[in-house]
């Protein structure tokens, strides 16, 4: 007998997956996270931790049961996501230990993986952590655009480390997929390097050329664009805080991958007047963007 499976985040009269769930973070995913857990799950308390002034802006589209900028509120939560910027969260990691005395599940959302399983490698054997990455978003950061629906169909990356406990990934596969998600497991290093290419470098480069667009056209050469700039540039408009520490934290990868991409553009730069070198760059490209929209038409 199949069981229906409740659809993008709906209210059940199922019994919780974490009764107490803690949300150190209340941006655009840590408050998305905090809508839809308390639409899955009416009878779980979330408690949202951030500044006053976030506090304030998440109270206003009643994201969470509670809410503090003090950790100590997190001391009987089973479930604690770090939805935070990366240095942040692994900076919350160094704290946990001594705001929360018994046992409790952590995993965070950050874009980069590696420095804040570092970090967690100091957490007392109560506390558990695998990493996560939900491959959500929208153009707009911040608690105001937060929406229970944003992890429907995307995927939820999970990266333990290989002594991970396998009962606590599939109860963090489980949260993903309660909210529509489609969790997939990598190691954190796998991770990195591809949201190198996947994330990393998309965002720098969208910045870069509209930086370089805006300084040489100005505002009066802007009103003349259209729709192909805005989306082309559309990540553009993402707050440097958070990327400062994504570029911190993964430098390492993020680096030949615009090395990669400045190869191309010094070729394409040498090759304008020469067909062939400009064929085979945008026929490479459209090939591989047919790809991709096919794998994305097949997974719907």
């Amino acid at each position: 007998m199949t069981r229906r499976v409740p659809l993008l985040g709906e209210p059940t009269g199922e019994t919780p997956l974490f009764e107490r769930i803690g949300i150190v973070g209340l941006g655009l995913i840590g408050g998305s996270l905090a809508l839809a857990a308390r639409r899955r799950w009416p009878r779980s308390l979330v408690i949202g931790v951030d500044r006053n002034d976030v506090l304030e802006r998440a109270m206003v589209r009643h994201a969470t049961d509670v809410a503090a900028d003090d950790l100590g509120m997190l001391r009987e939560c089973d479930l604690i996501v770090l939805a935070a910027p990366v240095r942040v969260n692994t900076r919350v990691l160094a704290e946990l230990a001594s705001y929360v005395p018994g046992s409790a599940l952590i995993t965070d959302v950050g874009s980069t993986k590696r420095a804040v399983v570092d970090a967690a490698r100091a957490l007392p054997a109560r506390l558990t952590f695998v990493g996560g990455h939900p491959l959500a978003g929208a153009a707009r950061s911040g608690i105001e655009h937060a929406s229970p629906d944003i992890f429907a169909g995307r995927p939820w990356l999970l990266t333990p480390e290989g002594g991970s406990d396998g009962a606590s990934l599939e109860r963090l596969a489980a949260f993903a997929t309660a909210f529509g998600a489609v969790p997939r497991v990598l190691s954190p290093a796998a991770h990195d390097r591809l949201m190198a290419y996947l994330s990393h470098l998309p965002q720098l480069a969208a910045s870069a050329m509209m930086h370089v667009i805006g300084e040489q056209i100005g505002e009066e050469g802007l009103t003349l664009s259209g729709r192909g700039l805005a989306d082309t540039t559309r990540l553009a408009s993402s707050p440097a805080g958070v990327w400062q520490d994504i570029c911190a934290t993964s430098a390492d990868e993020i680096g030949p991958a615009l090395d990669r991409l400045i190869a191309t553009l010094q070729e394409l730069r040498s090759g304008l007047t020469d067909e062939e070198t400009v064929s085979r760059v945008f026929e490479s490209a459209g090939a591989w963007r047919a790809r991709m929209l096919a794998s994305e038409k097949s997974d719907r």
